[in-house]
């Protein structure tokens, strides 16, 4: 009986890698609300899919638990906690906007976490997982192309993309273009330039390490979509995004194999340098971005609600005002801090629980890089530590879990750290062996081979 080879994720998951990227979260089905988003909509259906698979039989959840699957579980119980409060009138109230955010947030965890767990499960070869990368890398590199036509043509392609979109509404929310200094910020076809930078340098990592081991394609083309992650990092003239590229390629650079690591250590640096000089002014402005302090009203008025957020703290410690009960009357009221966010409205427990989220998945990445045996799962354990580690320092700079793109891109990194633990547990038990691509049980080959015949 033949015994099948299974290299390629599913299509469903690879579906859902691109359309996170190339549908924009502006567009939304109407009746559902905010939440009717493409990339949300495919993501609840993929969750539902894999738990219906589970519950028949078809699969099987295995392999050790992942630690940031506690962090999501936390935080998925302090957020009811503080959905219960807020609707039992214990945080002084709420509107029917601040009752639909909230649900937003919450379906928001809830699939968080199914997608950790999808791609854990999912993914149990690095067959798999390159399989999976190469798609969401697909998605990210149209990201940065759109971002290179808006900073080139002052053009935004998405609105081409949008008008696509039949039997979905455009909802705004979008900032496309942005002024900074000499440069117009763009955002690709994220939300804000922000996002995209915060994204992009998530992202960067794990592309070099595709660059490094993907047997498919041409090594060129794999390093020229490298770059043009770069070069959107640089298009978005953000301080964020400096310091995401700076923390990402510092921490990834010791995961790296010896034999490439000499030339990444020489190369990543020259083409970062080269974007960034041949954009005239660009080093100047960001010079001036870094250097301004205070005296930027992007400082000055995340500093200036630290004695607000206070306030509302000793008002409501413990369960904050609830999800999305918090709302800026005047744009300087905004809270640009993830942190600070979930203080506000899930109370102490929640910005507790919101570190847990953010700093389990990297912590973890690192324990996987360090016990494992084989130089591509352990540079990929670097690729997703790296990845997760600029997410949660970036947090501090923007609000980030309220954009969508980037809120999802979280979670699906950390599904890859859950199948990287996973191989490494598999490689133990294996004694430092690790299968590079996963068998199909013969009797589900067989199955299959049944119905082809029919």
């Amino acid at each position: 009986m033949t015994i099948g080879v299974v290299t390629k994720a599913p299509v469903l998951t690879r579906l859902f890698a691109v359309v996170l990227f190339v549908l924009p979260s502006t567009m939304v089905i109407k009746p559902i609300g905010a939440s009717g988003t493409a990339p949300m909509i495919l993501a609840v259906v993929l969750v539902l899919a894999w738990l219906g698979s589970v519950v028949f039989g078809r699969r099987a959840i295995t392999g050790t638990l992942h630690p940031a699957v506690v962090g999501v579980a936390f935080l998925v119980v302090v957020s009811c906690t503080s959905y219960a409060a807020m609707f039992l009138g214990v945080t002084g109230g709420s509107t029917d906007v601040s009752r639909l955010g909230a649900d937003r947030w919450l379906l928001l965890m809830l699939v968080s976490a199914g997608l950790m767990m999808v791609l854990a499960n999912q993914l149990r070869s690095l067959d798999l997982v390159m399989d999976f990368v190469r798609a969401l890398l697909a998605g990210a590199c149209f990201c940065s192309f759109v971002a290179v036509l808006q900073f080139l043509l002052l053009v935004n392609p998405m609105q081409w993309v949008q008008t696509l979109m039949l039997g979905f509404t455009y909802n705004g929310g979008d900032t496309p273009f942005q002024a900074r200094g000499a440069f117009v910020r763009v955002s690709g076809s994220t939300f804000h330039s922000i996002e995209l930078a915060a994204v992009s340098s998530m992202l960067l990592p794990l592309s070099v390490w595709r660059a490094i081991y993907d047997s498919k394609g041409k090594p060129w083309l794999h390093w020229s979509m490298t770059g043009l992650l770069i070069f959107s990092i640089a298009a978005t003239v953000s301080r964020s995004g400096v310091l995401g590229l700076l923390i990402g390629l510092v921490v990834f650079t010791p995961f790296m194999p010896k034999r490439v690591k000499r030339w990444a250590l020489f190369a990543v640096p020259t083409v970062v340098l080269v974007v960034f000089a041949t954009m005239p002014g660009m080093i100047s402005t960001l010079v001036s971005a870094l250097t301004i302090g205070q005296s930027d009203p992007s400082i000055s008025t995340r500093t200036d609600n630290y004695p607000r957020v206070e306030s509302i703290i000793e008002g409501y410690p413990w369960t904050g005002l609830g999800p999305g009960n918090y709302s800026a009357d005047t744009a300087v009221h905004v809270l640009d801090n993830q942190y600070l966010s979930s203080a506000v409205n899930l109370g102490i427990f929640g910005i507790v629980a919101v570190a847990t989220y953010f700093f389990t998945p990297w912590i973890a990445a690192a324990h996987t890089g360090a016990v494992a045996r084989s130089e591509e799962l352990r540079c990929l354990a670097g690729a997703v530590m790296s990845g997760t580690l600029v997410a949660s320092v970036c947090s501090a700079t923007f609000d980030s879990l309220s954009f969508p793109i980037f809120a999802l891109t979280f979670p699906v990194l950390t599904g890859i750290g859950g199948a990287a633990w996973r191989l490494a547990s598999q490689e133990r038990a294996l004694g430092g062996r690790l299968q590079t691509r996963m068998v199909r049980p013969p009797a589900v080959v067989a199955h299959s081979n049944q119905r082809r015949e029919r």
